[in-house]
């Protein structure tokens, strides 16, 4: 099932990562595509954020250096921001929700900070399903990001991208890739 925006013919390409590494691989080719910070979305727990972000002497990786450019910039909702903060604020709005344990960045972030903390009464798939993914990739997300992998996703601008990027992040090991 395609994710296509009958109105734009724009598609929504998300996938899991099983580390910083093959995400900040990911983000790099997205970037050289021409997208930013505000086109991805980017979704975490807690624990993978301090797992690969916290204490974060990798400064010279394109997330860590970001993460310095950023610092501060996101909104937090329940709780301190973080080591995180910057990483996730490179990418644009963000929320860090401690009560769900969950790390947003990107589009999705944004239009949940609107809606404040209410937003996510649908939790993790409700959010998923509202920023353009069909309910049953966001189940297997949700499932995802709590055994710790990184859901990243991006509206494509066409056909051509979205399989740019499906076949880009296929080789850098994403999974669950539609």
């Amino acid at each position: 099932m395609e994710n296509t925006n009958t109105v734009t013919g724009t598609r929504m390409v998300s996938a899991t990562f099983q580390d910083r590494d093959s995400a900040e691989q990911a983000f790099k080719a997205l970037e050289n595509k021409g997208y930013t910070k505000d086109d991805i979305n980017l979704i975490m727990n807690n624990d993978t954020r301090k797992r690969y972000f916290d204490n974060d002497e990798d400064n010279d990786s394109k997330l860590g250096s970001k993460a310095m450019e950023g610092a501060g910039k996101g909104s937090a909702i329940g709780g301190s921001v973080g080591a995180i903060a910057g990483v996730i604020a490179a990418l644009g709005t963000n929320l860090i929700i401690p009560g769900l344990g969950l790390v947003i960045a990107g589009p999705i972030a944004a239009g949940l900070a609107g809606a404040g903390a209410g937003g996510l009464t649908g939790g993790l798939i409700g959010a998923l399903v509202g920023s353009g993914i069909p309910e049953e990739h966001a189940k297997q997300y949700e499932k995802s990001v709590k055994e710790g992998r990184i859901v990243m996703s991006v509206k494509a601008r066409n056909e051509e991208d979205a399989e740019d990027i499906e076949e880009s992040w296929r080789g850098y090991g994403a999974a669950d890739v539609y």
